[in-house]
């Protein structure tokens, strides 16, 4: 996570379920970009943007456009979990996150997902919604 920023995170709350866990007995590596999903949802959601609304009302969608994760301690099934959100940086159509999945204060995986903000009738990039820009630029 970056030093610069300062802010805290947005924490979100949830419990390992078996169909998030593999063969072995771990969550499996995918289900924690889907935990951060989670997590980055219920940011904005608290915000007062509805992802969907956005999409159906305004054709604004947010995609993945890049992630890096790492992968430090695995996550077993029933543990309780802290899934975290810090806006790092607002940019005219991207927005950086970095996150993490902790048990106990323990970090199991952190990342960074840079999200394009994009059209959802032609997927091409479009500006972040100036209210979006406004709130998140506040929790930076």
């Amino acid at each position: 996570m970056s030093a610069r920023a300062s802010a805290k995170p947005f924490s979100w709350a949830m419990r390992v379920y078996y169909q998030h866990t593999d063969a072995g007995g771990m969550v499996f590596h995918a289900n924690y970009l889907s935990f951060m999903e989670c997590a980055r949802t219920e940011l904005l959601q608290s915000l007062g943007f509805d992802l969907g609304e956005l999409a159906r009302r305004d054709h604004i969608l947010f995609v993945v456009h890049s992630a890096q994760i790492a992968y430090h301690k695995p996550a077993l099934l029933n543990d309780s979990l802290t899934v975290t959100a810090r806006v790092a940086r607002v940019g005219q159509a991207r927005l950086v996150f970095e996150q993490a999945v902790s048990r106990e204060g323990d970090v199991l995986a952190s990342a960074e997902l840079t999200l394009a903000c994009v059209s959802a009738r032609g997927y091409r990039p479009v500006a972040v919604p100036a209210a979006i820009r406004e709130k998140l630029e506040g929790l930076r």
